[in-house]
């Protein structure tokens, strides 16, 4: 990447959340208060050679904490750039039209995806979505509606759905 490319943590009542961008695109973030958690799930081709702590990200920092305080539509319009195949690239923006508080099974996922079939397929972008929150792969249930497997942990998965379903948000 040839901008300068920063990170930042920010305090959440979920925990720390941490969030990797360039140009005020976010390239990978989630529940941790390191980057090292973050750098791995980074498309290689993507992956900055040198990161820039900062205090905050503007923009990006402003919808991580306006989330949090319960403005769950605050993260929508921040850009996102991961890599890969044709399929997890629309995996990816397909999840990004999933509204809070409307989570969606594996099997619907796949559907909504183009291909019904690619339940596995689905499943593999959840976990290799470096973008965790813009790309909210935690809306994403087993067919029986238990939670499945989530990057940051099932019981940060639990709180956002619980935080993403309050009513008086």
């Amino acid at each position: 990447m040839s901008s300068p490319t920063y990170y930042a943590t920010v305090d959440t009542h979920i925990g720390p959340f941490t969030a990797i961008e360039t140009d005020g695109t976010v390239l990978a973030s989630g529940w941790t208060g390191t980057i090292d958690d973050l750098m791995e799930v980074i498309h290689p081709t993507l992956r900055p050679a040198e990161l820039v702590p900062r205090t905050e990200l503007g923009d990006v920092t402003k919808a991580i904490v306006q989330y949090h305080e319960g403005d769950l539509t605050a993260i929508d319009t921040i850009p996102v750039l991961q890599k890969s195949g044709v399929f997890l690239q629309v995996a990816w923006d397909v999840l990004r039209t999933v509204p809070p508080g409307s989570a969606i099974t594996y099997t619907e996922y796949a559907r909504l995806a183009g291909n019904p079939v690619a339940i596995r397929a689905a499943a593999s972008a959840c976990a290799r979505n470096a973008a965790a929150l813009f790309v909210p792969c935690h809306r994403v249930l087993r067919q029986d509606g238990t939670l499945g497997g989530f990057r940051w942990g099932v019981q940060i998965k639990r709180l956002l759905l619980k935080h993403e379903s309050r009513t008086d948000v």
